[in-house]
């Protein structure tokens, strides 16, 4: 399908200059220990995340600058300097020495978007433990599974999830101390527990570092499953060089940006972009508790002045429903970047920002195996609606055919990545085996099947086990979802490839609708036609089944999966990470 073309940006006449103003600038001659100078990092063995986000910034002239924004989702509203993060942290480390941990435990987080969430994990990464933040939605079975698979020593809860998990308490062997934060100081707390308060009342707001080094292991992420428990995803404190420099590039901070990051601190991007990349760089950001509502959201951008946004596809898509006449309801002047991830940002999307915002929304690729950004359209770059964009500067990446060697423009395949960049992740917990096995042939295989244009630029093609093969014709479930949401009437949509005895699969699609269309077999006839316009016959849907909305992960990634095994009447699998489930 045809979009229009999106004009390259004159750098010399934005508002601000990007930080990156040609990306070929830097390939050939770049070199990671490059940033390692710019954070004025000088041993290796002795790199912090949290010293990089907090205590750096509280020793220079950002020591009173504001951090962090927090407003609650009853309105409440509070603010907290680097200099004061700096002090909380370092009193949270010393809670847990007087714990009697040690250097490599394990503290799990289970919280919503409270200020908290962001002292615990910090005071743990700079005390040298291991940190994983939990989904404040996650059922018992799915925080028990997290737990017991971690050895996490420490959880740091609230009092309604702490009640929320009591059945699975006594299934956590491993667990040894159990902290609560009672915000409202109403909560008398069960035999055992530990107060964080009367805890943290009690503690030094100097704390002696202990030393930890890029190597070490600072944030732990499980991942999904699809038939099995989810697997833990283990990154080191050398992230934080990655964090840094694509804040820098593709976030395009600047020292007097107010940023907002709408993911949940129990998901990578709400750790790596909604934590690390903000405070490394020294930038202010705004912490909304609320559910997603457009007007509330479009509130938060007017009220705090948010000058860079990142979120994700589902949310705009959202915001695309409730349509541009709320847009023009606030003051969003102050917006001038904005930047989506979690799953490509379908075209239509793209085409809606340049009405609804005058800018296009600029889409980028990562995972939580790789930790940071590896695929970005950069503020300088002319956006092509649907496309990731181009690899980082310190990234190469390729197309593969499926005996691992790289393809040549055009061709579709598997997409890889050279290893070794900063925040690649490690290790599977206790699954080595597993981890060994996404190498092949000197190339991290990203289980993500895409094509690479004569440009350089990167496009999605859909989850290798996600194409479907039809009559011969290897289709992306991407480019047909991306057709469909094209239309007004559909919000949104998910394909798959459903068996058939002729043609091997047939693609299915279902669909979401927007607000004021029915379900209708003559809206269905209506959708295939527009479909089949807009694609070749053998790619377009045979089938369009209406749903009340899709089976989502909470991070908002659409779980083709799920929709294939409810489909086919096979087990769903691990279900912990979806909404509703």
């Amino acid at each position: 399908m045809d979009y229009p073309e999106i004009t390259k940006p004159n750098v010399d006449q934005m508002p601000v200059r990007p930080n990156l103003d040609h990306q070929s600038r830097l390939i050939g001659s770049f070199d990671w220990t490059q940033i390692e100078r710019e954070l004025g990092i000088q041993n290796r063995e002795e790199l912090n995340l949290a010293h990089l986000a907090f205590d750096r910034h509280a020793k220079s002239h950002r020591r009173d600058k504001v951090a962090l924004y927090w407003e609650g989702k009853n309105g409440e509203m509070e603010s907290y300097t680097f200099s004061e993060l700096s002090m909380l942290t370092n009193k949270f480390a010393n809670v847990l020495a007087g714990l009697g941990l040690v250097k490599g435990d394990r503290v799990f987080t289970f919280m919503g978007r409270i200020p908290e969430v962001y002292i615990a994990l910090f005071g743990s990464l700079k005390f040298g433990a291991i940190v994983g933040p939990l989904f404040a939605d996650f059922g018992p079975d799915p925080v028990r599974d997290r737990l017991q698979d971690s050895g996490a020593k420490v959880l740091v809860t609230t009092p309604a999830l702490r009640d929320h998990i009591a059945s699975i308490l006594p299934e956590l062997t491993d667990l040894k101390h159990l902290i609560t934060v009672e915000r409202d100081g109403k909560y008398v707390g069960q035999a055992g527990d530990l107060n964080y308060q009367e805890l943290m009342s009690g503690a030094s707001v100097d704390f002696p570092n202990i030393r930890t080094g890029a190597d070490d292991y600072s944030i732990m992420h499980y991942t999904s499953g699809t038939t099995g428990k989810p697997k833990g995803a283990v990154h080191v404190h050398y992230a934080a060089i990655q964090h840094y420099v694509t804040g820098k590039w593709v976030l395009d901070f600047h020292e007097d940006d107010v940023y907002w990051c709408t993911a949940d601190p129990g998901w990578v991007t709400g750790t790596s972009y909604g934590m690390l990349a903000p405070w490394t760089n020294g930038v202010s950001q705004v912490v909304y508790e609320g559910g997603f509502r457009a007007s509330a959201w479009y509130s938060i951008i007017n009220k705090y002045k948010v000058s860079v946004w990142y979120t994700a596809p589902t949310a705009i898509r959202m915001l695309m429903k409730a349509g541009e006449k709320v847009v023009g309801q606030h003051d969003l002047s102050s917006l001038r970047h904005i930047c989506s991830v979690g799953e490509p940002l379908n075209p239509e999307a793209v085409v809606w920002g340049l009405k609804a915002f005058h800018q296009a929304i600029h889409d980028n690729w990562w995972q939580t195996e790789t930790g940071a950004i590896l695929i970005a359209n950069y503020p300088f770059m002319k956006v092509c609606p649907g496309s990731m964009g181009r690899p980082i500067p310190g990234i190469t990446a390729t197309i593969l055919d499926a005996n691992y060697n790289e393809m040549p423009p055009g061709k579709e395949g598997y997409l890889a990545i050279r290893p070794g960049w900063p925040s690649m992740f490690r290790t599977y917990w206790n699954n080595p085996d597993l981890y060994k096995s996404r190498f092949q042939n000197g190339w991290y295989i990203t289980g993500d099947n895409a094509r690479r244009d004569i440009d350089g630029y990167f496009w999605f093609v859909g989850r290798a086990d996600d194409v479907i093969n039809t009559a011969g014709h290897l289709v992306g479930p991407f480019e047909v979802e991306s057709v469909l949401i094209a239309h007004p009437a559909v919000a949104e949509a998910g394909v798959i490839g459903k068996p058939d005895p002729i043609a091997m699969e047939v693609v299915k699609a279902f669909v979401a609708l927007n607000d004021g269309y029915q379900p209708t077999s003559e809206l269905r006839r209506e959708l295939t036609r527009f479909a089949r316009q807009k694609l070749r016959a053998a790619v377009a849907p045979r089938e369009i089944e209406f749903v009340a909305s899709l089976p989502k992960t909470r991070s908002g990634k659409i779980m083709r999966r799920l929709l294939k095994a409810q489909e086919l009447g096979q087990p769903l699998g691990d279900t912990s990470t979806l909404e509703d489930y």
